[in-house]
């Protein structure tokens, strides 16, 4: 269960940083409501994942969830470069966090 909440932590922050690029592109009180209800999801769900996870493994995991997130959100819906290069980061980031579990 700490893993599936760790899990959905991370989605609420890739959630939270669309939510701030929305936010530079459409100002209004919706997308800023949002935003902080993103946010504050993803911080009340690390929270509780952090209790049954090392604060160490559990934070990396929740960051590169985020990382890993905002660039595929920014690729897909934003316009971002899908170079081969960056998508190669991409996936040495997911392969860190998969080792951080593994080795957990």
């Amino acid at each position: 269960m700490a893993w599936f909440t760790l899990i959905l932590a991370g989605l609420m922050e890739t959630f939270g940083v669309a939510m701030i690029n929305q936010l530079s592109i459409k100002r209004n009180w919706q997308t800023a409501a949002l935003l902080i209800l993103g946010f504050g999801l993803s911080l009340a769900l690390l929270s509780y994942s952090l209790q049954f996870i090392p604060m160490g493994t559990g934070y990396a995991i929740w960051t590169g969830i985020g990382v890993v997130g905002g660039a595929l959100v920014g690729m897909l819906f934003y316009g971002e470069s899908k170079d081969w290069k960056r998508l190669l980061f991409i996936f040495m980031v997911l392969g860190a966090a998969i080792g951080l579990k593994l080795v957990s």
